[in-house]
Order: C-alpha cells, then structure tokens, then sequence
C-alpha cells in the first residue's frame, strides 16, 4: 500500500465518523427543540439534554484523538521506502519537567488522627465524663514545710559561722600552741570543747571542764591565757577568776562565800543573757574549796536550770589526781615510742586515765560527775628549757643557750625512764630562777 493511498483513508475514516456524529447531535438538538416548544418541560427532556452534553464531550475527544492520528500517519507517510509498521513506544523521564507534573490531579493524603481514649460506661448507666483530679492542699503544705526547713537549716548554719567568729577561737589556738609547753594534746582537747560549744547558743547544760595536773606543768598559766582572751572578746563583766584562797581563805566564811558566789554568777549570766554571749568561770586551786561552795556551784551546773545558766563556761584548775597522773607516766614512758606525736600521747593518757581521775573526784565531790576530765602530763627537760628561753626573753635578758642549759640543769628530775627526763616542779621555779640572774 503507498502513503497516498493511506492518508486518504484515514482521512476518508475521520470524516466519515464525524459525519455520523454531526447527524446525531443534529438530530438530538432538533429533539430539543421539540421539548423547548411543548409548554411543560418533562423529565424526559432533561435526560435528553444531558444525552446531548455527553455526546458532544465524547465528540470533541474522539475528534481531536482522530486528528492525532491522521497527523501521526501522516509523519511516517514522509519518509519514502519506509515500512509502514510501528514500534512500540517506551516510557522515560527525560520529557517530563516540573511543570508536567501540575496537569495530573494530587491524590489528598490522610491525615493521621490521634485515637482517643475510649472510655467504658456500664450499659445500664449514663455516661459520664471523668472529673479533673485536684491537687491536694497536703502538696503544698508540704513545700511550704520544706522551704521552713531549709531556711531554718541555713540560718543555723550563718549562726554557726557568726559564734565561732566572734570568739575568736583561731586567734586562741595560736596562743596557747604558741605559750603552753609540753600540753599541745590537752590543747588540742580544750580547744575541740570549746569549738563544739561555742558553734551555737543554744544548749541543754553549761560546759564544765576540770584540769588536773601535778605542780608546774601549766595549768594556771593555761588559765590565764583563756581569761586574757575571752575578755578581748566578750567584755571583762564576763570573765570571773575565782582563787579559793585569795577570796575565801577562812573555812568558817565559807557559807557566805558561797552565797555571795551564787549572786555574783547569776547577776554575770543574766547580763550574758542580755547581750547573747556566753561567759567564762575559772576556778584556780580547786583542790582547796569549801564543800559549802561546791555544792552552790553544783546546783548552778546542774541541767535543770533556766536557760540562762546553761550557756556558761566553767573551768576547774586543781591538782587531785596528780599522784595517779605521775605513777602512769612514769611507768609506761618506756612503751611509749619516740616517734609518736603529742596528740596520740595525750589522748592515751586521756583513756586510760579518765576513768580512774573520775573515781577519786566522785569520791571529792559530786561535782566532777557533770566535768569533762582533762589530765596534764609531766613536763621533760626540753619543755623546761623553753620556758627559760620564754622567761629570759621577756625579762629583755640575751638568750644564751649555755645560760639556758646550766638554769635547766638546776631542776630536779625524776630518773630518766625510756629515754625521757621528767621534772619533778616543771616549769614552777623558771620565774624564780631568772629573777636571780
């Protein structure tokens, strides 16, 4: 067959299907036309119309997919000796653009929804809705007790800060490590007393700590030390040195020596009270106080006082219990190692001694049972010669260490046991000695 020949028929086929659809839908117009002129439109006339519409649609796309067609054959008709076949046609991306994609309609994606909690109701009931849980007024007043509570816990702690600063324990440390020889241990105990109760003010008893020590191993100096300090920092109307035999010599004034101690204390902590510091009562030569005092000082120390009377300080200096105090050190020196220091020294002492210090002070008085017990030991040679070098140096003489030796050496000594000297006076006759020179 040639190209001519097949361009013509096709040609001849479009006009001839379009020659049929030109006779139907004239003939469905003149239908119409009928149904416009009949007075009443019937539903006959609508379904007619709607006939018409489709076959026009129908028309116009059966029309221009002919017209393709022709055009189609047409292009292969060109192309003179060709077969007059077609290949298959095969699908690719490279006519497509961005654009393209527009004409083709967008499928609506579904949205996710969110599956409510059911809720059960009984069949038998109506439904109801779930009530809202309200928060209980136990949550809150919880917070608010937690917030008292650190408040409470905060402001004990800037009182804590506030105590320890305003006596000045740091400056005390250093005074006594610096002017006591020979009782660095017992320094360390009297300070960790003092640190505890001076951190707050209030207390549920007084602090009573009773020295005891033989004869010139410091216990007077100690005490000293401690009135000069306390009275830089809480006044002179606080601190009361009491010496037995300097202000109650005579037994026989005793009573009223107690009676006229019992109003001076009373008047010191009520005015102690009122500017919320705590006082200091040192009791030198203990050993000699009348029973009648010791009993006044009893009921003042006891913990069934008013609140005033248990924020004080009593300190009690007396040699009871030295005799026990020299027999130990004398008789466990040799155990005691060269290299252990003064604190391991002095807390053995404390443990092993406490318990027989306190027999014999119950036995005194009742009194001790409510004092810390805090022993001094025998002072060595070493510790001797450092007082001579304190007192030469404050008397303005030169510090001769020859000097200082021959002055030691004057000392008697008890026989060297484990390679240790102990003085039998400690550090008593160092004054006496260099007021000579």
């Amino acid at each position: 067959m040639s190209d001519g020949s097949s361009s013509t028929s096709s040609s001849q086929l479009v006009e001839d299907f379009e020659g049929e659809l030109d006779e139907e839908v004239d003939s469905e117009e003149e239908k119409n036309q009928e149904g416009r002129e009949s007075p009443i439109p019937s539903l006959s006339s609508f379904a007619s119309l709607r006939a018409v519409v489709r076959i026009k649609q129908k028309y116009h796309a059966m029309k221009k997919r002919r017209q393709e067609m022709a055009l189609r054959l047409g292009a292969q008709g060109g192309l003179t000796g060709a077969p007059g076949r077609t290949s298959p046609k095969i699908f690719t991306f490279d006519g497509l653009t961005p654009t393209s994609f527009s004409s083709f309609p967008s499928v609506p994606q579904k949205k996710k929804r969110r599956r409510k909690r059911r809720v059960m109701f009984p069949n038998d009931g109506p439904r109801k809705t779930v009530p809202k849980q309200e928060r209980s007024r136990a949550t809150y007043c919880l917070y608010l007790l937690f917030a008292i509570v650190f408040v409470q816990v905060y402001n004990a702690i800037e009182n804590l800060d506030d105590h320890v600063l305003r006596y000045d324990l740091e400056g005390l440390e250093k005074t006594l490590r610096r002017e006591v020889f020979g009782q660095q241990g017992a320094v360390e105990g009297l300070l960790s007393h003092l640190k505890d109760y001076l951190s707050t003010y209030v207390h549920n008893k007084p602090l009573v700590v009773s020295v005891h020590g033989p004869s010139g191993v410091g216990k007077s100096h100690l005490g000293r030390l401690l009135a000069g300090h306390f009275r830089s920092v809480v006044g002179d109307t606080l601190v009361l040195q009491y010496y037995v035999l300097h202000h109650c010599p005579q037994e026989a004034d005793a009573m009223q020596c107690a009676r006229n101690l019992s109003a001076l204390i009373s008047e010191m902590v009520e005015r102690a009270e009122e500017e919320e510091k705590i006082p200091l009562f040192i009791f030198d030569e203990a050993e000699h106080m009348h029973v009648e005092i010791l009993d006044v000082l009893l009921r003042l120390v006891a913990s069934k006082q008013s609140n005033e009377y248990l924020n004080a300080i009593y300190l009690f200096l007396s040699n009871l219990g030295d005799a026990h105090i020299t027999k130990h050190m004398l008789q466990n020196s040799s155990s005691v190692s060269m290299g252990m220091t003064a604190s391991v020294r002095h807390s053995n002492l404390v443990k092993e001694l406490t318990p027989i210090l306190r027999n014999k002070l119950e036995k005194h008085h009742p009194l001790w049972t409510e004092a810390d017990i805090l022993p001094l030991g025998l002072l060595e040679k070493d510790h001797v010669m450092e007082c001579f070098l304190e007192e030469i140096t404050r008397e303005g003489f030169y510090p001769d260490h020859s000097n200082i030796e021959r002055l030691a050496g004057e000392i008697e000594y008890y026989p060297v046991v484990g390679g240790r000297e102990y003085s039998q006076t400690g550090c008593k006759q160092v004054v006496a000695k260099v007021n000579m020179l």
